[in-house]
């Protein structure tokens, strides 16, 4: 036995302009690729939706990844007719049997002009069938059950169960950008509402490896794991700190090491955003949450960095953050103990205002190129794809890319 699933691109890729068909296939390719090794059969497309048939215990699979698959505004499991309303209604009696429900609405579609019968019509005959048949009242707000029916040029599609989609843009239509990972919960929040704009994300996290344990590094990979999902293929940067942190220890003011630590993530994230060909660096910050992220802080680590930032959860508090962390399935790896860098030697009472020129003072007397490229050299880079394997296989996993020498400008 076969089923059928219909899935219903984000209404923001209709409202595009001379680049439309861009979004639409981009947004196409992803949905085919999230059903990858699924079974599932292209039979039909229209500049808004596709029809897939599959094997049907493939089905809680491929729900599962299509409530993960951005672009897709919804998707339903659906059955086929002939383009009349009998056939409707056969369709209808099929299914009422297994259903239990004190109020329905009909909702029709009509995308066949031809079709006889215009869709308030449709809507009514079968509305007053399934009244007959179970005696449920009709009622178009706050429904129990609702039938959707879509009327095409030589068939009829009635919906027999919908799930929402995430929606967004499909990735890599708004370019590439660069995020800072932490051990929290809100960077990869971040990351994913880049991911849903369009942007394709790479990861980059500061570990404190081998003078701490590796921790932080293995729930980096884990977030990772889960995000690929989104994006179906990410990269992870997982860059050693510890060296970069002692220097600054030994030349700041304690109450400046957490800015002095973020500036240097900034300098050495961009590093990376020139080798992925990113535009933009991003960070899980929100304004007044802890002492780094005051907006005089913020100016001052700013400074760092050429690239723009984007700092996506900036007006979010954090139970607007752990709620959306949830709901993608992040917070439970993020909530799992580490060693994250920036509480690393923490001062007790951390500047809330930094001065630039403190900043500047205590960065003269450190090595900064130096320190960037030793970073660098050391780091490991992971690449996921999803669906498929997890990593690269291990050998590949945990060669650098490729070594760099100081950077100026």
């Amino acid at each position: 036995m076969e089923t059928l699933v219909l899935v219903n691109l984000f209404h923001e890729l209709a409202l595009k302009g001379q680049n439309r068909p861009l979004f639409l296939k981009k947004a196409k390719d992803h949905v085919q690729r999230a059903l990858k090794g699924t079974g599932a059969r292209l039979e039909a497309k229209w500049p808004m939706a596709l029809l897939f048939r599959l094997p049907a215990p493939a089905w809680p699979e491929a729900r599962a990844r299509l409530k993960d698959t951005l672009g897709v505004e919804n998707f339903a499991r659906v059955l086929r007719t002939a383009a009349d309303l009998e056939a409707l209604k056969s369709a209808l009696a099929q299914i009422l049997p297994e259903e239990r429900f004190q109020s329905f609405r009909i909702t029709a579609q009509r995308s066949d002009k031809g079709f006889p019968f215009p869709s308030p019509e449709v809507e009514q005959v079968l509305g007053a069938f399934v009244k007959e048949r179970t005696g449920a009242q009709v009622r178009l707000k706050g429904a129990e059950r609702e039938f959707r029916a879509r009327i095409l040029p030589q068939a009829a599609l009635l919906e027999l169960e919908r799930h929402p989609g995430p929606g967004g843009l499909p990735p890599g239509v708004s370019g590439k950008v660069v995020a800072l990972l932490s051990g929290g919960i809100d960077s990869p929040v971040a990351a994913y509402r880049l991911m849903r704009r369009g942007a394709e994300v790479a990861l980059v996290h500061f570990h404190p490896f081998p003078l701490l344990s590796g921790q932080s590094r293995e729930k980096a990979k884990a977030i990772a794991e889960r995000l690929v999902r989104f994006q179906h293929r990410i990269t992870l940067h997982l860059v050693p700190f510890s060296e970069v942190q002692r220097q600054i220890i030994l030349e700041a003011p304690k109450a400046y090491r957490v800015v002095l630590y973020r500036r240097y993530m900034l300098r050495i994230a961009e590093a990376i955003a020139k080798e992925e060909g990113a535009l933009a660096l991003a960070t899980g910050d929100s304004l007044g949450q802890v002492a780094s992220q005051t907006l005089a802080n913020l100016q001052v680590v700013n400074q760092a960095a050429n690239l723009p930032i984007f700092r996506p959860l900036i007006g979010f508090d954090k139970m607007e953050i752990k709620a959306e962390a949830e709901r993608i399935g992040t917070y439970a790896l993020s909530i799992l103990p580490d060693e994250e860098c920036c509480t690393l030697f923490a001062p007790k009472h951390p500047v809330t205002r930094a001065q630039l020129s403190v900043v500047l003072e205590v960065e003269s007397r450190l090595s900064t190129d130096e320190l960037i490229a030793l970073a660098l050299k050391d780091r490991e880079v992971v690449r996921y794809t999803w669906p498929g394997q997890k990593p690269l296989p291990e050998a590949q996993e945990k060669a650098p890319i490729m070594e760099h020498g100081p950077l100026h400008g």
